[in-house]
């Protein structure tokens, strides 16, 4: 009985360790810029500045097997599969496209453009420049599933029309946390506003 204590205990140690380990980490993890514009009860509209993206595309579908996958190939290019053996900081939030060919994007680090970016080694992995742009945005927290998902994708629309607010047809789903975190999670749904037309519809 002791020694199963102890065990116990030593796991217990390591878990808060690695919980405040994740948690300082994040402190310093260059993230994906906004400011926001207007608050509503449910959802909020921001303005996020043009980004370099490394992207997968994929051709499986649901979050689970996605995230996944397309996890797995950009976290291997920045942990230095490409031609420079370079290792290239995480950035926040991981982002995936909310489509039938869903893709992954890492943010790059605002020091990298893509002259400077080493090469990947697998050739799925594309580097995408995101102009600025105006989203609706409706957090959550927990674990992110595909139920989830379509549960806030669905609830953002609904807050968006009833407040006169046209959107696109571009939702993407927002990560910000690593596996191995388990507490202070959050999520996030965004969909892309049309710029032409959003200023008139939130003032």
């Amino acid at each position: 009985m002791k020694i199963l204590l102890i065990i116990l205990g030593v796991i217990l140690a390591l878990f808060v360790i690695v919980q405040v380990f994740a948690f300082s980490g994040r402190k310093n993890i260059e993230s994906y810029s906004y400011q926001v514009v207007k608050k509503y009860k449910d959802f909020e509209i921001r303005d996020y500045e043009a980004s370099l993206f490394t992207t997968v595309k994929l051709s499986s579908k649901g979050y689970k097997n996605t995230s996944r996958k397309g996890f797995s190939i950009l976290a291997s290019y920045i942990f230095g599969d490409n031609d420079k053996n370079k290792k290239i900081a995480m950035t926040s939030p991981v982002a995936m496209s909310l489509e039938d060919s869903m893709t992954m994007l890492f943010m790059v680090p605002k020091k990298f453009n893509k002259e400077t970016l080493p090469k990947p080694n697998q050739s799925q992995i594309v580097f995408t420049e995101e102009p600025a742009k105006t989203v609706a945005a409706i957090i959550f927290k927990g674990w992110a599933n595909d139920e989830k998902i379509e549960t806030y994708k669905q609830q953002l629309k609904l807050a968006l029309d009833k407040q006169g607010i046209t959107y696109t047809n571009r939702f993407y789903f927002l990560g910000y946390n690593a596996p191995y975190e388990f507490f202070n999670r959050k999520n996030e749904v965004i969909v892309e506003l049309p710029k032409e037309i959003v200023d008139l519809q939130i003032n």
